[in-house]
């Protein structure tokens, strides 16, 4: 499969070796300043640029009949549009706050756990959330979409960053040198304390995820997530 990377970071590397690794040919490397030549030559393209280049290389894709798999963060306000552009053209479009398989059954373990704790308001919910000092959005995305699904399955209304309501999430944004990412789900009484945690040690599981849904949508029309890559 032949495919352009959008967005030539940290990231982009090491999904460019492990594309290679699993017999792909990298047809473009855009860094920010770089133009689109080449992009028509691709089957698939994987963007992990930066929030405020996202939607142009989303859209660059989408307009020249590229399947794009998407896991930058911070430029979710224009998701709804990139969605109808996707189905305007008739393309293909997977974004995902965290392409990690390990992440992915986190987010089905914290969904099935606000399940049951909202059965039992003694506890009190609040997240954590750890990430290197280059990462330019605060909370993460992985972070909004595990508070989403405790909102959707529980009496919380919205989340924050400082200082909760009776109904909000209280999520603690940390930024440390060298951390991938580490997500803390904590439900606290005044007798114990429940907790699931998911901890990245590398990059790797990001790019093999991000490969692995770019290898699926390939042939695909539609919007898709990692959920339906994964069949979860």
């Amino acid at each position: 499969m032949k495919i352009a990377l959008l967005g030539y970071g940290k990231m982009g590397k090491v999904i460019e070796r492990i594309a290679l690794e699993r017999g792909h040919e990298i047809v473009l490397r855009k860094a920010s300043s770089d133009t689109f030549d080449g992009l028509e030559n691709a089957d698939a393209a994987i963007d992990f640029s930066i929030p405020k280049a996202a939607v142009s290389n989303i859209s660059a894709a989408l307009e020249n009949g590229i399947p794009i798999v998407c896991g930058t963060t911070g430029w979710l306000d224009a998701y709804d549009e990139m969605t109808d552009l996707c189905n305007e053209k008739n393309g293909a479009f997977i974004y995902g706050s965290n392409f990690s398989l390990g992440v992915n059954i986190f987010f089905e373990l914290n969904s099935h756990l606000a399940k049951i704790m909202s059965k039992f308001d003694q506890y009190k919910v609040a997240m954590e959330e750890i990430h290197h000092t280059e990462k330019l959005d605060a909370p993460s995305g992985t972070a909004i979409s595990l508070a989403k699904d405790i909102i959707k399955n529980s009496d919380y209304t919205s989340w924050t960053l400082d200082f909760p309501s009776e109904n909000e999430i209280l999520i603690d944004a940390k930024r440390e040198e060298n951390v991938p990412g580490t997500h803390a789900i904590i439900y606290n009484s005044d007798i114990d304390t429940i907790e699931i945690k998911h901890t990245a040690h590398n990059r790797e599981g990001f790019a093999l995820g991000a490969v692995i849904a770019a290898e699926w949508l390939a042939e695909k029309k539609g919007v898709y997530t990692m959920k339906d890559v994964l069949e979860l």
